[in-house]
């Protein structure tokens, strides 16, 4: 395996390094990078290529290392973790996994999707990450490696990419129906959601870049758009459009400023012709682009920093480049790529106006240096071609060899690469599938209830313990059943609690190799183990066998305590640790060979002791043992024991577990194995059944006890029965005499509300009465409303006529001054009739009692004035004779005199109609009320009467009319009752006609007053 550096001569061109991983062979091929990431302080790059193998490059010490190996492709890294020298890779088998770039050891194993994890955003604290496959975003806590929360999505919809804002403690989810939601971390409440873009600028995002303020987001797509979204405004402010070229972008990112406060301007855009293009978003420019479709870019990385950028190429190469020699050619004045697009049919007026499009020019950035060479190195591994060597050789680079010298040079390890070391030395293959289906098979029942016999206080721990004991007992049926691999297992448990699958692996590797027939004598202890422990220190140390043979002290005492527990109930973990870097260093006899090794430096005390119990004491507690002398005699007993009695004859060399599959382990009595099995099945059986009959014993006890509580109850419920009856029956006799008086009480009661009932019965009629009387009363009181208008009415009409008639008077007056002297006894005698008429209708008015004296008076009055009117026609014509001259003036006067009283006569005539008509409306509501009352022949007469007046009042001059509207209030007055209501309208009427004579002798007087009457001379004949 070669590792290329092909270095650029400084920085005066924009690559720095092209680092090629190449494999030299039959086959020569080149291993192709896959994913890259920086660290916080950009100072550092990690690289992980198609093999698993993942390097880290210090920029500034310009050296790299080899820091894991996977042994399987890696989907995405991250790289700025709170503790900077771990790291997050998420593999091909859909785990993540956290390893320390230092130590070089497994920290953590993530497990829980069902695809490949595409992205991990790491919190700005470094303490949470969130890790997000097609169907699935899963939120780590990255203290304790646990998982607080899984977003799970329907799988039409599917994920994008879930990621944490800078500066912030938001999480943006990204779905592939195009909806971006915000949530807030703490909570995992909705905060917002951001809008559909405006139509006809919809895109299918891909790719999301948010500046490192938090402030603005970029998405784009299977298209040449770009989106940028304002997420402080929650809406979309620009859609750039990219050159024709563009069909896709792959990949977007910002290169970090120092001076711009986060809110970043240069977007590099990777688009699928494979070149990654840096554009002001501001300023509309291109700045710079690297690549060429001929050696594309597959995926970049830009350093926090802002200092550099990491590109994987499609040759599978790692291209390392300078901003600063970028951005220096890019200050060259290029060409503006941006302008304003035209409306066009395909957008509508509102996406029109935030799109903004690439034109076809572009800088020319020099993808290849022309006016230097390029000068490169080759870093090749040396090749050992011995079988020794290749013996020697352990994964990770490591050579057996070497340990073992470096080992007995300082007697153990360095701590930080401890745990790098023993995984290299025991070659643990990592079968992850396999440890899965034995971690999904659950909890052994064997396991069930450690705690009841280990009591451990971390409950972290005995779940790592129960787990790890539970694989191995799906692994192998022997594992359940032995009862000391708890206390074998519990070491390395407390080493790998962070990782199960190195936990289990060990502790596999550690029961196959060094506990070889350990098991073939179970369940009783490895009988041929111990006799070659007791032969190898019966050859060492005789007199110290010879003072453990006669306490009776066997190696079940002082040698299977040791083995079992694996040294760690009698020496500290620094010793621990020592003599297993020891241990696992050499042939699996050596790890007897230290059980030998600390009885023989132990023989002082032991020597002393005479008692079984200070034996077994001593073999279970820690004592003053120096553990390197303890180490260096197991060396030397390795060294020194002869062949026919050294274990390593008896046992086998080291194999390592088999990859992809662990091993069958059956190296146990079956049989027994199975009968326990059997027996311990069997007895759980029965004390299940027993379980069950003694829970049917308890429920069949409950029972009984209920029952019995029931017919306690019962009795106590008869006897309270009949003493109720008892009482109900006295109850019953004091309520029977209570209801006799009741009884008593109640036909008082109804008497009384009898006459109650005739009194309401009383009031409510004398109530109906009086709300008739009530109703009649509003009925006069309209009737009175009536007749009071229409007597207002008439006088308005009256003060009329006798304005006609004062004209007519003065007309005639001055007429009759030119006949003065001859007309003067006939006007004197016209005045007194006039005087004598008015007399006499105020005479019949005050005797107007009855009707046939109403009649009487019209009679009269008509009578009076035709004799006037026959008198005024003899003065007219005595007149003609005497003043033949004037004849004609008179003539002349007679015919609009006639022509007045023709329209006198017509308005008359028009006056009668109207009050006939509402004569007529009267009469017919005064008869459907007389059916009721039974007046109907007051009714006749009062239409006779009406009848009778009417055609007396034809004959009547106007000034007559004020009769006619007194009779029409007598008429409309048919609801009093026969002999009250007609004294109440005689009474009314005798009051009515008083008024109309009082205003008629008003009128009289006002007009004598003003036109007095005139004296005309006494004419003598010739």
């Amino acid at each position: 395996m070669i590792l290329s550096m092909v270095v650029f001569a400084g920085f005066l061109h924009r690559v720095i390094v092209n680092i090629i991983h190449s494999v030299q062979g039959y086959h020569s091929k080149t291993v192709h990078f896959l994913n890259v990431a920086f660290n916080l302080s950009g100072d550092s790059l990690l690289a992980a290529d198609r093999q698993g193998n993942i390097y880290v490059f210090d920029l500034n010490g310009n050296r790299f290392s080899l820091v894991q190996r996977t042994m399987q492709a890696c989907t995405a890294l991250a790289f700025n973790l709170r503790r900077k020298s771990e790291f997050l890779v998420a593999l091909a088998d859909y785990s993540v996994k956290c390893f320390d770039t230092g130590t070089q050891e497994l920290v953590s194993w993530m497990r829980g999707h069902e695809s490949s994890v595409s992205s991990i955003s790491v919190h700005g604290s470094g303490k949470y990450a969130i890790t997000t496959s097609t169907d699935t975003a899963q939120l780590w806590d990255l203290d304790t490696f646990q998982r607080i929360r899984k977003l799970n999505v329907r799988q039409s919809v599917g994920i994008q990419k879930v990621f944490f804002l800078p500066l912030s403690n938001t999480i943006l989810s990204c779905f592939k129906d195009n909806s971006v939601f915000a949530w807030e971390f703490d909570t995992l409440h909705c905060k917002y959601q951001l809008p559909t873009p405006v139509e006809g600028s919809v895109l299918f995002y891909k790719v999301f870049a948010v500046t490192r303020d938090g402030q603005t987001l970029v998405a784009g797509g299977k298209s040449n758009h770009l989106h940028l979204w304002s997420l402080e405004l929650k809406q979309l402010i620009r859609i750039i459009q990219m050159p024709e070229k563009v069909r896709a972008v792959r990949h977007l990112e910002f290169l970090p400023d120092s001076f711009d406060g986060g809110s970043n301007q240069v977007l590099g855009v990777l688009s699928q012709d494979n070149i990654l293009r840096f554009i002001n978003i501001e300023t509309c420019k291109l700045l710079f682009d690297i690549g060429s479709p001929e050696e594309g870019i597959s995926t970049a990385a830009i350093s926090p920093n802002g200092r550099y950028i990491a590109s994987v190429m499609k040759n599978g190469s790692l291209n390392l480049y300078s901003v600063q020699a970028l951005t220096q050619e890019g200050n060259k004045p290029p060409p503006f790529m941006f302008k304003a697009v035209e409306d066009g049919p395909k957008y509508t007026a509102e996406a029109n106006k935030l799109i903004t499009k690439v034109t076809s020019g572009r800088s020319k950035g020099p993808w290849k240096s022309k006016q230097s060479k390029i000068q490169s190195r080759l870093l090749k591994l040396q090749e050992n071609t011995s079988l020794e060597n290749k013996e020697n050789e352990l994964p990770g680079g490591l050579n057996k060899k070497r340990l073992q010298a470096l080992l007995k040079g300082f007697g153990e390890y360095p701590a930080k690469y401890r745990m790098f070391v023993w995984r290299s030395l025991l070659q643990l293959p990592e079968n992850h599938l396999a440890f899965s289906s034995l971690l999904d098979r659950g909890i052994h029942s064997a396991f069930v209830n450690i705690q009841k016999e280990y009591p451990i206080k971390s409950r972290k721990l005995l779940r790592v313990l129960q787990r790890t004991l539970s694989c191995l007992a799906h692994w192998s049926a022997i594992f359940a059943e032995t009862p000391y691999m708890p206390l074998l297992a519990f070491p390395f448990v407390k080493l790998f609690q962070n990782n199960q699958l190195i936990c289990f692996e060990v502790v596999a590797t550690v029961v196959v190799n060094f506990c070889q027939h350990w098991f073939e004598y179970f369940p009783n202890p490895p009988v041929n183990v111990l006799s070659m422990m007791e032969n190898v220190l019966g050859h060492h140390d005789k007199e110290l066998l010879q003072h453990l043979v006669k306490y009776n002290v066997t190696s079940q005492v002082y040698a299977w305590p040791l083995l079992e527990t694996l040294l760690s109930e009698v020496l500290t973990r620094e010793e621990w640790l020592k003599v297993f870097d020891n241990i696992f260093s050499n042939h699996p006899s050596y790890f007897l060979m230290v059980v030998v090794a600390y009885i023989i430096c132990s023989r002082a005390p032991l020597l002393h002791c005479n008692q079984a119990a200070d034996f077994e004491y001593f073999f279970h507690h820690r004592n003053n043992v120096d553990i390197n002398v303890v180490i260096k005699e197991a060396y030397h007993l390795m060294e020194a024991t002869p062949l026919d009695i050294h274990p390593q004859l008896m046992l086998d060399d080291f194999t390592p577990l088999t990859k992809g599959q662990y091993p069958v382990f059956n190296k146990y009595p079956v049989f027994i194995v199975d009968y326990q099995a059997q027996e311990r099945e069997k007895i759980r059986q029965d004390e299940m059944e027993y379980l069950r009959e003694r829970q049917l014993a308890h429920e069949s006890e409950a029972k009984a006890q209920e029952q019995k509580a029931e017919d306690e109850v019962w009795y106590r419920k008869q006897k309270l029965l009949q003493e109720a009856k008892e009482q109900r029956r006295k109850i019953l006799l004091e309520e029977e005499e209570k209801l006799a008086e009741q009884r008593q009480r109640l036909a008082v009661v109804k008497r009384e509300l009898k006459i109650k009932e005739l009194q309401l019965l009383d009031a409510s009629r004398r109530r109906f009465l009086n709300y008739q009387q009530d109703q009649l009363q509003m009925e006069l009181k309209r009737l009175d409303n009536e007749i009071a208008r229409k007597a207002s009415m008439r006088e308005q009409e009256t003060a009329a006529a006798v304005q006609d008639v004062e004209l007519r008077q003065m007309e005639l007056e001055s007429q009759k001054q030119f006949f003065e002297q001859v007309a003067e006894e006939n006007l004197a005698k016209a005045e007194q009739k006039h005087i004598d008429t008015d007399w006499k209708l105020q005479a019949q008015r005050r005797l107007r009692r009855d009707d046939q004296e109403r009649e009487k008076s019209y009679r009269e009055i008509v009578e009076l004035l035709h004799d006037n009117r026959v008198k005024e026609a003899e003065l007219l014509k005595a007149m003609r004779e005497t003043e033949e001259k004037q004849w004609e003036d008179v003539a002349h006067n007679k015919a609009q005199l006639e022509e007045e009283q023709k329209a006198a006569a017509a308005a008359d005539g028009q006056r009668k109609q109207f009050l006939d008509d509402k004569m007529n409306d009267t009469l017919e509501l005064a008869e459907k009320l007389q059916r009721e009352d039974g007046s109907f022949e007051r009714l006749r007469d009062l239409k006779a009467r009406s009848t009778e007046r009417g055609v007396e009042v034809q004959q009547v001059p106007r000034s007559g009319n004020v009769c006619l509207s007194d009779l029409s209030t007598l008429a409309s007055s048919p609801h009093m009752s026969s002999g009250r209501r007609r004294a109440e309208l005689a009474r009314r009427e005798r009051e009515l006609m008083a008024e109309v004579w009082q205003l008629r002798q008003r009128l009289i007087s006002q007009a004598q007053a003003r036109h007095p009457p005139a004296r005309f001379p006494a004419t003598t004949s010739p």
